[in-house]
């Protein structure tokens, strides 16, 4: 999806200033503000030394050469080798000194936006394709950078040199001067109206490429789906759709570009045509020296690339303007409030439940009574959704108390996995409150809420590095010595299969986890949820890509686990049910029953349905029981 659209009447690319957009890159730049000025200012001097070269030209013209004094020709060349020479070694240092400040300046600017990213809730990255936050990470920054390192700097440059040769043409020459000044108000407008038409297009192909990428990116990590179904050939249709959209956006600006850099030539062109004739006649009637006239047109000629320029620079400095409005877009986004009593708390340790012995019923060092988790009137609206539209949750009554395994039992689309999501605060609940031995989740840092919050989610995700380091997420700090990682496998049945790897447990499983099969990565995301003994656990199906006897071996060594743990377990199957000390029945986006199997499975018939496939009488809807509440 593209983020915005640039042709939309509210487009930032309509609406937002190219200095303004420019202007807050302004904070990461100013660390590096000393060296990036001074190579400014050398290279502001390296190209004002360019006119030094026509003044002495003149000397030479119309000393050593009209007096036939050879010796004074040496002396004017070598003066000219040596400006020339110093000229390009003040180039070098330029480049020399921002190189490697502005390479950090594009770090910082990447880890800014991965680090916002991170803080950034699930509901923003449900919206935003990765394709754009890819594109914005790489390209756009890569443009910001050639932009403060070239077009930024020449703008200034260019700037400078023709204000010093304007100043020295009309020190020569004021007619002339006038002449070639003439054109410099057209230019301007033909600038101004450039700018206005060639950012909409630049903000157009750089969310066109933002699309592209997303394609890309989805077809590489979906390529088993697209050659199982056979479907390469529509989606190379999609690709080409998109990549033909990006290049005739790409034309349309080539176009413009090409328009105003033919105005831009055109015009000094023929001023410098008129120069020379008006010139010449001058020279003619000795008003003008030939030695002043060569001084005049070679400043005149090195002011051409300066003028040519502006096309070139006003194209790169929209295109950064849009750039830093797409990176800025990104960071401007809010990160949820942490909460409205630890805002600045810190990250908390995760208490590990002491093993299968703890007493339940007592509170860990360092909490509250051990009440477990109690939802109070909890709903749930998505944030994107219509305000007339129904919420996904509403008045969810719950308590699972410490120590206490609940299994929370529904229909498809019944709400089941946003609920889980409202524990570890994923998602923030719109209404009512969530509390963690009777602690309100709201007032809590969300550090502090995952590091008592151990979630293992229905579709397993493992990262691009070794089963150990995947697994020791879980764990505090991300480290757990061996026993514990052991453990950890044990109970999800990895062992085996771990062990059998060609490195074992530091094996790299690849990007996605895609060596191992689904049944695999399930046990590894159920092995990190455990890992680190948490007091609270979530898990949403953990079980649905196991056979049924290694369902019965997790079943059995999770039993274990549970003793000491409160959890919310996600089921399907009543093989997975039967890990609960009790079962509530979620429809309608409400808890409709809440009691043991057994209870529910004599007296719900949706329950009934949902465990044994038992057809349901028509005429009957959700219920709304409580079946033994204690």
């Amino acid at each position: 999806m593209s983020a915005t659209d640039p042709t939309a009447p509210d487009s930032p690319a309509r609406k937002r200033s190219v200095v303004r957009s420019l202007l807050r890159l302004w904070p990461y730049v100013r660390p590096v503000r000393a060296r990036f000025f001074t190579a400014a200012g050398v290279a502001v001097v390296a190209s004002c030394l360019s006119l030094v070269l026509p003044m002495i030209l003149r000397w030479i013209v119309d000393g050593p050469v009209a007096e036939r004094d050879l010796t004074g020709v040496w002396i004017g060349g070598l003066v000219l080798l040596g400006v020339g020479v110093l000229e390009a070694a003040l180039f070098g240092l330029r480049r020399w000194l921002v190189a490697r400040p502005l390479a950090g300046v594009e770090a910082s600017m990447r880890t800014a936006l991965y680090r916002h990213t991170q803080r950034l809730p699930v509901a923003f990255h449900d919206r935003w394709s990765s394709g754009q936050l890819l594109s914005r990470a790489t390209g756009d920054l890569q443009e910001l950078r050639m932009f403060l390192a070239f077009p930024l700097t020449f703008l200034v440059v260019n700037v400078s040199t023709i204000i010093v040769g304007c100043a020295i043409m009309l020190s020569l020459s004021w007619q002339l001067a006038l002449i070639v000044m003439s054109p410099f108000l057209p230019l301007m407008w033909v600038c101004i109206s450039f700018e206005k038409q060639y950012s909409v297009a630049a903000r157009r192909a750089q969310d066109q490429m933002g699309d592209l990428t997303t394609v890309t990116e989805e077809s590489v990590l979906g390529i088993r789906v697209i050659k199982g179904f056979g479907r390469h050939r529509s989606q190379a249709r999609a690709f080409r759709a998109l990549s033909d959209q990006l290049y005739g956006t790409e034309v349309v600006k080539a176009r413009m570009l090409g328009w105003i850099l033919a105005v831009i030539i055109a015009l000094p062109e023929l001023v410098l045509g008129v120069v020379l004739v008006v010139g010449v006649l001058q020279v003619a009637s000795g008003a003008l020296s030939v030695g002043t006239l060569v001084a005049f047109t070679a400043i005149a000629l090195a002011l051409r690339w300066p003028v040519e320029s502006i096309g070139f620079i006003l194209a790169m400095c929209n295109e950064a303007a849009t750039a830093s409005d797409r990176f800025f877009e990104v960071l401007d986004t809010e990160p949820p409030r942490e909460s409205a009593g630890a805002a600045a708390s810190a990250a908390v340790p995760r208490t590990p439940v002491p093993g299968p012995a703890a007493d339940a019923g007592e509170p860990a060092d360092g909490a509250g009574e051990a009440d477990g988790m109690r939802l109070t009137g909890v709903g749930f609206r998505y944030p994107d959704a219509s305000p007339d539209a129904e919420p996904v949750l509403h008045g969810i009554d719950l308590h699972v108390r410490a120590g206490e395994t609940m299994a929370l039992v529904g229909a498809t689309g019944s709400g089941k996995t946003t609920l889980t999501a409202l524990l570890p605060r994923l998602h923030e609940a719109t209404e009512g409150t969530i509390a963690l031995d009777g602690r309100d989740i709201a007032e809590m840092s969300r550090a502090e809420v995952r590091a008592l919050v151990a979630v293992a989610f229905e579709e397993p995700t493992l990262f691009s590095a070794s089963v150990r380091e995947n697994v020791l997420m879980g764990a505090v700090d991300g480290t757990a010595d061996e026993e514990e990682f052991r453990r950890a496998l044990r109970v999800a049945q990895a062992t085996g299969f771990v062990d059998a790897l060609p490195l074992g447990a530091d094996t790299e499983v690849g990007e996605q986890g895609m060596s191992l099969s689904g049944g695999q990565r399930q046990r590894l995301a159920l092995a990190r949820a455990v890992v680190g003994r948490p007091r609270f656990l979530v898990l949403d199906d953990p079980l649905s890509a196991l056979d049924v006897h290694t369902e019965a071996r997790v079943e059995a060594a999770l039993r274990e686990v549970l003793v000491g743990t409160t959890a919310l377990v996600v089921a399907h199957r009543p093989s997975t049910v039967m890990l609960a000390d009790r079962v509530a029945l979620l429809s309608g986006g409400g808890i409709a029953a809440v009691g043991t199997h057994a209870e529910l499975m004599r007296t719900s018939a949706e329950y009934r349905h949902l465990m044994s496939g038992e057809e349901r009488d028509p005429g009957t809807g959700p219920e709304r029981e409580e079946v033994s509440v204690r």
